[in-house]
Parts: C-alpha cells; structure tokens; sequence
C-alpha cells in the first residue's frame, strides 16, 4: 500500500462486467480509488462508477485497449494525474473465442486472445511497475493476475489458445514476482474455475455454467464477488508476505 495517508488507488482492467467489476465495486468499498479499464461497454462502465458513488466510493472509467501499447499508457497516466499514485493493479482484461478444436483455428483468432490476454496483461504489469518500484521513486504496491484453472485443465475441444494464454499468465506470475520482490510490489495471481458470468456465452455456450457446475467437487459454480474477495485479500496487507502465489479459486475443481 502507499506509505502516504492518501487513499490507495487501485486499476482493474476489464472492469466493466464478470469478476473486474465486482473487484471495483468490493474496492471502492474498502476506500480505493479505482480507475477501470475499459475497452468497450462504456455504459456498463458508467453503471458499475454509479454504483460504488451511490455507496460513497471512486471508480474512474477508462477507455483503453491493453493490447494497444499507448492506450495502456494513457490508462496509467489517466490514473496517476486523477486519481494518484498507483499501489495496486488488477490484471483482469481476457478475452475467449467460440468453442473449437485447435485444428480449426485461425492465425487472427489466436493472435487476438493472446494480444490481449498476455501481452496486455505484461504491458498493464510494466507500467504499474515504473510508478511503484522503490527505485523509480514509488512506495511499492503489489499485483493480481486473473488467470483461469483452465491453464492446468486445458480445456480440450473448447479453447486452449485462451488456456495456453493463461498458462502464459501463470509463468509470468511467478517470474515477475522475483524480479520486483525487492523493489516491495508482491505479484501474485488467482485461478478462476467455473464463475458465474458472461464470459462462457463469448464462447458460444450461454448454458456452460449449468453443464459443468455438477463437474465442480462443491457442486457449483463460483459468483464474481467470491472472486473478488480472494483478489482484494491478496492486495491487502494481511497476505504481505504471499508472493509468487497462484491461488485457485475452483470450487476443488
């Protein structure tokens, strides 16, 4: 967190809809400044600011695509000038394509997943790390990469480009969490399973949820605010010591 006694001030990416926008709401609760990433759902966006001010928080909607390098920038810079100096990200931006085996799959589509799931996840990652490195003159902060249980599952027969990606986010996690221990930013990273949200009808099966909830060992599927919940303890101070940790959040899945 900021040494200062100025409110932390947290960006989540992605958070317009699903698990993002239930960490800004949950944030904005606990007293940061969030500012939300968003590529395109302005109005969702816009509902999700006006219903953390109806309940006395700060969320600042963002556009920005992190798969653009300078919109990434642009985000930070928003962040910094508006809201002030950046202790926490949320590197929850992730995008998946129609179900489908590999041998069908186009170079475009697997470009577009991992654009945006790794390089924006790695772009949002450098640029909270020039403002909150000691040694660049920030107060450190710390890291939460959504990734996916998916990353060790695979998902065969559905969409393991996104998998693949998320493994991406996996190994980044723990790479990154060793370079910048020193410079106090904590990198940690939570696998999501089968979560309750919009997300499984972008891949063409609104449904999915119920036809693999009875897979889960807890026999159902997870809510975003559960997520949130694991998200928000891995920023605060009572996980000070966690770093380099990927934390399942699967229902035993």
């Amino acid at each position: 967190m900021n040494e200062s006694t100025s409110p932390p001030v947290m960006v989540v990416t992605g958070g317009s809809r699903g698990i993002g926008a239930s960490v800004c709401l949950l944030a904005a609760q606990q007293g940061y400044r969030v500012v939300l990433g968003y590529r395109e759902s302005r109005k969702e966006a816009e509902e999700v600011a006006a219903r953390a001010s109806a309940d006395g928080g700060t969320v600042l909607p963002v556009r920005a695509d992190v798969s653009v390098e300078a919109d990434v920038v642009r985000l930070f810079e928003t962040a910094s000038e508006e809201a002030g100096p950046v202790t926490a990200l949320v590197n929850n931006a992730g995008i998946l394509e129609g179900q489908m085996d590999l041998v069908d799959m186009t170079p475009d589509r697997i470009d577009r997943v991992f654009a945006v799931n790794v390089r924006g996840s790695f772009l949002c990652a450098r640029e909270a790390i020039r403002r909150m490195a000691r040694s660049r003159g920030g107060n450190g902060g710390a890291i939460v990469n959504v990734s996916s249980a998916a990353s060790r599952i695979g998902a065969p027969h559905e969409y393991i480009d996104y998998a693949a990606s998320k493994g991406a986010i996996d190994t980044m996690t723990l790479g990154l969490s060793k370079e910048v221990a020193a410079e106090g930013i904590r990198v940690n990273a939570v696998r999501p399973g089968i979560i309750d949200t919009g997300i499984h009808a972008s891949g063409g099966e609104p449904g999915r949820v119920k036809r693999v909830a009875p897979m889960v060992p807890m026999q159902r599927a997870g809510s975003p605010e559960e997520v949130a919940h694991t998200i928000l303890w891995l920023l605060s101070d009572e996980a000070s010591y966690l770093t380099g940790t990927l934390v399942d959040v699967s229902g035993g899945r």
